[in-house]
């Protein structure tokens, strides 16, 4: 294992610490691994998290027009209910928290969990749950579908409706709206090491890849030949677009790189993707490509596409400032 580390048991404190180093308008919380804003106005707090290993996700998101606490668990581990206590308190204003979580056992026990012992009255504290990975149903990390690199969207979209002072019930309203209309899928061409394991968790043949891979290094739904950018952007594209019609809309695309991935490759990628979706009639309104929500250094890539109307393209739109996304 070669890895840019101290101790590999203390590589989320570390991390957390540099980032709040790098960038001074974060603050973090030592032992509950919790990343907020230094700087709080009232408005809606949003709150997400989950394992580490998956950055710029979470905690990359935090900021103006996105989320005001990230909740970091251990490398692909959930965060316990103490550290997603810490991330609602930072995120309360007086104006009601909502909760993003992903689609996955271990996050939505640990949520709730928080939700029922935080001191907030009910009205005060809702939650949504991501599960835009078409993939499969099922899985043995999730009930239903998994939470991925769609989520960003929702912290963006949900977010913004926060900055402009929509109430608990609007902000959680945009954010299931916009979980209703993204899908994602992805694939990987690698294992990767966590670094308390110091090991690759599975193996991919060099000649092969794996298509519905989640980030956590979960099975797919089968194994392929390697094959070129073009035959890959229409496994993945016709997956999606099948379960959702997307046709004669304007969409929000994600090219979503899982770590170890070239720039050059997402963009080639994209490329196919694009021209795909406009061979479809469906058009791509705003394009995103590069590292949004990763699996360590994973080779591979995920794509998302959120069907817009007026409403989510100008909360898409709105600025926002957070150390991985600028708009």
């Amino acid at each position: 294992m070669k890895k840019i580390i101290n101790n590999p048991n203390d590589v989320v404190k570390d991390m957390l610490k540099g980032m709040e180093l790098a960038h001074k308008e974060l603050k973090y919380t030592p032992e509950l691994e919790v990343i907020s804003k230094n700087e709080k106005c009232e408005k809606v707090g949003l709150v997400s998290g989950g394992g580490s290993g998956h950055e710029p996700a979470h905690a990359g998101y935090v900021g103006y027009g996105m989320l005001d606490a990230a909740v970091c668990g251990n490398v692909f581990a959930s965060p316990s209910p103490d550290r997603i206590l810490k991330g609602i308190e930072e995120a309360d204003t007086g104006k009601g928290v909502l909760l993003i979580v992903k689609n996955y056992s271990g996050d939505i026990m640990n949520f709730e969990m928080a939700k029922d012992l935080c001191e907030l009255d009910e009205d005060m504290i809702d939650m949504v749950i991501v599960r835009d990975d078409v993939a499969m149903e099922d899985s043995d990390f999730s009930t239903g579908r998994r939470g991925i690199s769609g989520t960003v969207f929702v912290h963006k979209i949900a977010g913004a409706m926060s900055q402009r002072g929509g109430s608990l019930v609007e902000v959680k309203r945009i954010a299931q709206k916009t979980i209703d209309n993204v899908r994602s899928m992805g694939m990987s061409m690698s294992s990767c090491i966590i670094p308390a394991v110091g090991k690759a968790g599975f193996e991919i043949e060099e000649n092969e890849i794996e298509v519905g891979m989640g980030i956590h290094g979960e099975a797919g739904i089968y194994k392929k030949p390697l094959m070129s950018a073009k035959e890959l952007a229409k496994e993945l594209v016709e997956k999606i677009t099948d379960d959702l019609d997307y046709t004669n809309s304007d969409v929000a695309l994600m090219i979503n790189g899982l770590g170890a991935t070239p720039l050059m490759e997402l963009y080639i990628m994209s490329k196919e993707v694009i021209e795909l979706l406009e061979s479809k009639n469906i058009h791509p309104y705003k394009v995103l490509v590069g590292n949004f929500m990763t699996a360590l250094e994973m080779a591979g890539c995920s794509v998302s596409i959120l069907k817009l109307d007026d409403e989510l393209k100008g909360l898409l739109d709105d600025k926002c400032n957070t150390p991985a996304m600028k708009n």
